[in-house]
């Protein structure tokens, strides 16, 4: 069984414990996820089966789009409510939560929560955090290419976020909150898209304990990626190079759209195969 498949990841299990579901329910061990989500949030889960997990990292997307719920006025050491609360301030009210919105399009420094699984000399921030050691977190370039606001009703703000891949929502709040004059946290995430996959196209893993799925073909998945053909596929059997002046990774196909591999420039005037996929 090889193919990607699309999962609205439920709230309360981490993205591994998705990943294990599947593998035992599919009957396989080949199975890897395209970027984590935490465990509180729901949504876009982007998992690659079989002979498919050989094309995961191309399809780790690097644009992400999010629906996020702040909460204004309590903090919490992880910046979500399952934290332990850090600060109160009694909500008061707050103007020009469009203007402040906007103000975080572009590119910028976002300084990631110290509750997360970026390694720092080779353990894990979460792991400093539970044992109370002290660590330096360096600030990570993220790019925020589309914020709306969708609702706010008191001290609760709903909004969409499309971002760059990195991007921690978590801080993205806590930073909107305090720009706001308050302790803030994320109550509730959902990942509405990864890539060019859609949430509507996702199926729940009560489906996939049904046989009620549908495993995308490689075809299907790289189909927005740019195309280059090939009239003999013993060129990217044997690992050949293809003569281009094309700067960027490309799809190789034969004749009838099958996917073969990935190509990349090798800076002498020729692509060469960065993964087979056949």
């Amino acid at each position: 069984m090889d193919g990607i498949l699309l999962i609205n990841k439920p709230a309360g299990m981490t993205s591994h414990d998705v990943v294990n579901c599947i593998r035992r329910l599919l009957h396989t061990k080949k199975v890897g996820h395209c970027g984590t989500l935490d465990p509180d949030a729901t949504g876009v889960l982007v998992l690659c089966v079989g002979k498919a997990t050989k094309a995961l990292q191309f399809l780790t997307s690097e644009e992400k789009e999010y629906i996020a719920t702040l909460s204004l006025g309590k903090s919490t050491d992880t910046y979500d409510a399952s934290g332990t609360v850090l600060e109160t301030k009694e909500f008061q009210g707050v103007n020009h939560v469009e203007e402040v919105l906007l103000s975080f399009l572009g590119a910028q420094k976002q300084m990631p929560p110290i509750y997360s699984a970026i390694k720092v000399n080779g353990k894990k921030l979460y792991e400093y955090a539970r044992n109370g050691e002290d660590v330096h977190i360096e600030p990570r370039d993220i790019v925020i290419k589309d914020i709306q606001l969708l609702e706010q009703k008191d001290n609760i703000i709903r909004f969409q976020v499309k971002c760059s891949k990195g991007t921690y929502i978590r801080s993205l709040c806590v930073d909107i909150a305090r720009k706001l004059g308050y302790p803030g946290h994320m109550s509730h995430l959902i990942r509405s898209q990864s890539g060019h996959f859609l949430l509507k196209d996702c199926v729940s893993l009560e489906d996939v304990e049904k046989g009620h799925f549908h495993l995308l073909s490689l075809e299907e998945a790289f189909a927005h990626f740019e195309k280059y053909e090939v009239e003999d596929e013993n060129i990217v059997i044997h690992g050949k190079t293809i003569k281009s002046d094309i700067d960027h990774q490309v799809v190789v196909v034969n004749r009838e759209g099958k996917v073969l591999a990935v190509y990349g420039p090798d800076g002498k005037g020729y692509l060469k195969s960065v993964r087979g996929l056949f």
